[in-house]
């Protein structure tokens, strides 16, 4: 089973939450001042970061899933 991250840009308020709290995962676009998705499909490794930027991000717009 893989997980998968998704970022909703519609409803991403640039916070930055994800990017200080899973920096593997997340950063944040020069112009727009959003969120960036740098891995889609981190390894298991990475859960806890992944989980954790779910938790973090107060515009909920960061979810995971397993596939």
């Amino acid at each position: 089973m893989s997980m998968k991250l998704s970022l909703n840009l519609n409803g991403c308020m640039g916070y930055a939450c994800c990017m200080m709290e899973s920096p593997e995962l997340f950063d944040l676009d020069e112009d727009t001042g959003l969120a960036i998705l740098l891995v889609e499909h981190p390894d298991g490794s990475m859960r806890e970061q992944a989980e954790t930027a779910v938790r973090a991000c107060p515009a909920g717009v960061i979810s995971l899933s397993f596939e």
